[in-house]
């Protein structure tokens, strides 16, 4: 059975508030450790109506504290924000708190709008230009003091938080296989270029002390119910907040509208065809059907789930209905 992992963007509804969206990231994270889940990881953005995980170590270590044995992480952290030292403290805390249980997932990209990026101001020259040194500076950070080491991540050093590699093109996927870590794609709403970056990172993987052979994990949309017509309704909720996005008009997660694809007009048909073209959307048995056809085609060592649903006890039950397709594959 392949590893099956959730990633959750902690959606803030319309109608709802941040408060209730982390409550209901802890009790779905808290679901998906009883299904059997072996990741539970949150993303970074930031100035987004619809997405409450912007302070994203803080929320791992909620998700944390109210779990016991699912791995809880950052899917991922958008390291051109911060300084390497800060995320390596903060994760090290993370790590000291929650032995054995803590992944770091990076970025290159600033989770935001460039006014938003400036905002965040970690230094007026940071960018994505420093993105492999700094994951490398990072890496130092986890490993053990060395002499003369002036400079350290208390806590961090020595705790070897394993570190992944986010991406959605091929500079992800060099720079994971040149450092020989294992890389997750983002093929879930960016996936252009999967197929490319699948085969560079296997082809070009360096085997390191942290991996022997390449790991490939891959995000996919899936939206499960009872029948295809209940899953294509939830999933609207996703359509929509992504038409709003790409025309400036991000907000809150929309309730489900009947019918809204055929509503579109052809260019944004086309853009969510796109954007969303790893989606398995339907019944247990088309759920069942999708994942493997999925996997298969795409060579996936895991696969990390995510659903946007407007509905709290609607996305509980469609994880559920995805972790028993898994099991049955």
């Amino acid at each position: 059975m392949i590893p099956l992992s959730v990633l959750d963007l902690s959606p803030i509804v319309e109608g709802g508030d941040a408060a209730q969206s982390l409550a209901n990231t802890l009790d779905l994270a808290r679901h998906a450790e009883a299904l059997g889940y072996r990741r539970f990881w949150l993303a970074e953005h930031h100035n987004m109506p619809g997405i409450a995980s912007a302070a994203t170590a803080v929320v791992i270590g909620h998700v944390a504290a109210g779990t016991s044995t699912i791995r809880v992480g950052a899917g991922g952290i958008m390291l051109p924000n911060h300084a390497p030292l800060v995320i390596a403290e903060q994760f090290g805390t993370l790590a000291a708190l929650h032995p054995g249980r803590i992944d770091l997932g990076l970025g290159r990209a600033p989770g935001t709008d460039q006014l938003t990026a400036r905002a965040l101001r970690r230094n007026l020259d940071a960018s994505a230009d420093t993105f492999p040194q700094d994951v490398v500076e990072l890496i130092h950070y986890f490993g053990p003091v060395q002499p003369n080491q002036r400079v350290r991540a208390v806590p961090g050093a020595g705790l070897d938080v394993p570190i992944w590699i986010l991406g959605s093109s091929l500079f992800g996927a060099q720079l994971a296989a040149m450092l020989g870590l294992p890389y997750a794609f983002a093929s879930h709403f960016a996936p252009a270029e999967l197929a490319a970056a699948s085969a560079l990172y296997r082809g070009r993987f360096e085997p390191s002390r942290f991996l022997d052979k390449p790991h490939l994990m891959l995000a996919l949309n899936v939206v499960a119910a009872d029948t295809d017509a209940e899953a294509e309704l939830l999933f609207s909720s996703l359509q929509q907040a992504f038409v709003n996005l790409r025309t400036g008009r991000a907000g809150p997660l929309p309730p489900p509208v009947e019918g809204y694809f055929g509503t579109l007009d052809g260019a944004a048909q086309a853009m969510l065809g796109q954007a969303l073209a790893c989606s398995v959307i339907g019944s247990p048995e088309t759920v069942a059907a999708g994942i493997d056809d999925f996997v298969t085609r795409r060579g996936a060592d895991e696969l990390i789930v995510t659903a946007q649903v407007f509905d709290h006890a609607a996305r509980l039950k469609s994880f559920e209905i995805t972790a028993k397709a898994v099991a049955n594959r």
